[in-house]
């Protein structure tokens, strides 16, 4: 069973900072671990802040125009602050190490954007359309709207897409 290195956090925030700090092991941003995932999932969730994750390979053409676009809407325009913020990372689904968390979130294209409310995947609203990912605007409302969120949720809808009917 692997083991999960302890981390320093700070009390729950009110507003999540993904960049390192002093005296703090710096949280992922680039998830090539399971554990990874769930590490960022519980800080979020405890902050209630809603996580973006963009899923991606190495071998992805699409995803390198993409992951530079959203990086620059979350990270350095703020897209998403005046609607209370959002958490970025990206997972990497070519590590070695993954397994099959992809299949657990049923992701079955990549790029493919989704996000996260207290630790649900925020399935109703996964994006994996490339010209709605390469599209600025789309980025913007869609990263507003998760932002809104709050960590509420809502969105979670069903892996099995409402084959079995809603519960």
């Amino acid at each position: 069973m692997n083991q999960v290195s302890s981390t320093s956090f700070p009390s729950p925030p009110s507003k999540l900072n993904l960049k390192p700090q002093a005296n703090l092991h710096p949280l992922p941003t680039r998830i090539r671990h399971p554990n990874d995932l769930h590490t960022l999932l519980l800080v979020t969730a405890t902050s209630r802040t809603p996580l973006i994750t963009l899923w991606t390979a190495s071998w992805c053409p699409s995803c390198t125009v993409i992951k530079p676009l959203l990086r620059q809407l979350i990270e350095h325009d703020g897209i998403g602050e005046a609607e209370g913020g959002v958490g970025y990372a990206e997972v990497e689904l070519d590590s070695s190490l993954i397994g099959d968390l992809g299949v657990t979130y049923a992701i079955s294209s990549m790029p493919t954007l989704m996000a996260f409310s207290r630790q649900e995947p925020q399935l109703e609203t996964k994006v994996a359309r490339v010209d709605q990912l390469k599209d600025r605007k789309f980025l913007e409302e869609w990263i507003r709207t998760e932002a809104r969120r709050g960590g509420d949720g809502g969105a979670g809808g069903s892996l099995f897409g409402g084959w079995f009917g809603k519960g």
